[in-house]
């Protein structure tokens, strides 16, 4: 673990066994006193602009450099062939550029760490994999190795003069939405690995989204389908602030560029560990040759490993933008549910239909409402929703969460109709404004205002209360409610 970082949750490993380590997903960072205020304000007015202005000549002048090498050369000649002679030499001079921009954003301090110090090359290594994942200042470790080819999601190509210098690796785009992107992202690798062309190598971030470094969570296959030998690289950032760490629950990119270019120097560390050679049984299975690396790159940063993926940081935006309740927490919630079997029998479904919840329940009753018995799990789960000393968990936050957990492909109407059962204070089925206003932001993400809003269009007889049934029948005549009756709530999520 580097850095500074703060969180309240424990996650579980695969086998069951508790590990006691930060949720992977979130990153809380913030000015703790007020000489850490005053030093930010002085060095964002004295310091930060120097900074943006060297930075923007740099990465401008290096964007120029790449239009040029790029001129005349279409997206199909970029994953047809390597690039030689003119265009490969003007590479050297962009690199050149772009560790000027690293020097300039304060990493003054980049050590590398490892046996030889330098990367293997592309005949011992085909392909390179750089684990933690955690920041946009990752990119760091692409300027020391040379600008290899990156298998990055393709939004990257659109991005104001970054893009292009990210054209110019020849990258191998992932396109995420696209349902055969995985399959073709797989075979441009296994040909670029296997290639008998100078291509460079290609780099992939297996994690395939942003952590907080607390741990590895799995590996994606697909920089080991073609069975070739690769370099495990390991990059630290052992700054007493985190002020790098990008997640889904925490600071955003702004902040974070902001609050390191205000740090007088930052400091990051690249380890090149040796090269991976894969056994039979590893060519053969690559989820079983992804396992065996992470392994060995946990053991060189002395983290744990977890198998969160990329669809659980998908299951967590969501829930974050509808406002479900402890959204940070819902891949280990689910991962409790499981190891407590109410994921299999999806008894809060039951539960929350009857209505008539009380909300603070202590543990004995949570557990006897839930039909758990008392162990480490059912105790993790009632202090995920504790609120604060009292004791006393929120049943019906719980249960909210819950079943947004077991319906996560249905509409999300369904998940209102259980919102309104568990939220109801009386049981009568008519909810009033400010229950109203309650479920609207635990799972429809709208604000009090916009909720209050609704409300007041919904009641058309100004009754002081709404029903299930009434609610849906306006929310149908409304475009903008209609998010509530698709199989997938059309919530974009933010994505790493």
């Amino acid at each position: 673990m580097n850095g500074k970082m703060h969180s309240e949750t424990g996650a579980f490993s695969s086998d069951g066994m508790r590990a006691e380590i930060l949720n992977p997903f979130v990153h809380k960072l913030e000015l703790d006193n007020t000489y850490d205020k005053i030093k930010t304000a002085i060095f964002t007015v004295i310091l930060l602009p120097f900074r943006v202005i060297v930075i923007c000549y740099l990465i401008v002048t290096a964007w120029f450099l790449a239009c040029i090498g790029l001129y005349g050369l279409s997206e199909e000649d970029l994953r047809r062939k390597p690039m030689t002679g003119w265009r490969s030499k003007l590479r050297f001079s962009i690199l050149s550029l772009m560790r000027l921009v690293v020097v300039a954003a304060g990493f003054h301090r980049v050590r590398v760490l490892g046996r030889h110090h330098v990367p293997a090359s592309r005949r011992e290594a085909p392909v390179v994999v750089i684990a933690p994942h955690s920041s946009f200042f990752d990119a760091i470790a692409i300027v020391c190795l040379g600008a290899p080819s990156v298998v990055a999601k393709a939004d990257t190509a659109r991005l104001p003069f970054i893009g292009q210098l990210i054209n110019y690796t020849q990258p191998v785009y992932v396109w995420r939405d696209d349902p055969n992107s995985r399959q073709n992202t797989i075979k441009e690798i296994i040909e670029r690995a296997t290639s008998k062309e100078d291509w460079p190598q290609v780099l992939i971030f297996p994690e395939g989204t942003c952590t907080n470094r607390s741990c590895l969570i799995t590996f994606k296959p697909g920089g080991f389908y073609p069975g070739v030998p690769v370099q495990p690289v390991t990059i630290r950032y052992p700054n007493s602030r985190d002020t790098v760490t990008w997640t889904w629950e925490g600071p955003g990119a702004l902040k974070l560029l902001w609050l390191t270019l205000t740090q007088v120097h930052s400091s990051c560390e690249i380890e090149f560990l040796p090269v991976y050679y894969p056994s039979e049984a590893e060519r053969r299975d690559p989820k079983l040759y992804a396992r065996n690396v992470r392994d060995v790159m946990a053991k060189a940063l002395g983290v744990p490993v977890l198998d969160y993926t990329y669809d659980d940081c998908r299951l967590i935006a969501k829930a974050k933008q509808l406002g479900v309740p402890h959204a940070a927490h819902a891949r280990e919630i689910n991962e409790l549910r499981g190891h407590l079997g109410l994921e299999r029998s999806q008894l809060e479904l039951h539960v929350a239909a009857r209505g008539g919840i009380q909300r603070a329940v202590p543990l004995q009753q949570f557990a006897a409402r839930l039909g758990i018995p008392i162990n480490v799990h059912s105790q993790r789960l009632f202090q995920i929703f504790e609120q604060g000393e009292s004791g006393e968990a929120n049943l019906a936050d719980y249960l909210l969460c819950a079943s947004f957990l077991s319906l996560q492909h249905a509409p999300l109407s369904t998940l209102l109709s259980y919102a309104f059962k568990i939220y109801d204070p009386n049981g009568t089925g008519r909810i009033n404004i400010n229950t109203f206003e309650e479920i609207a932001s635990r799972c429809l993400g709208l604000c009090q205002e916009e909720a209050h809003n609704t409300f007041r269009q919904a009641d058309l007889d100004e009754k002081g209360y709404l029903t299930y049934d009434e609610f849906i029948s306006f929310a149908q005549q409304r475009t903008e409610f209609g998010f509530l009756f698709s199989r997938e709530a059309q919530h974009k999520v933010k994505a790493q």
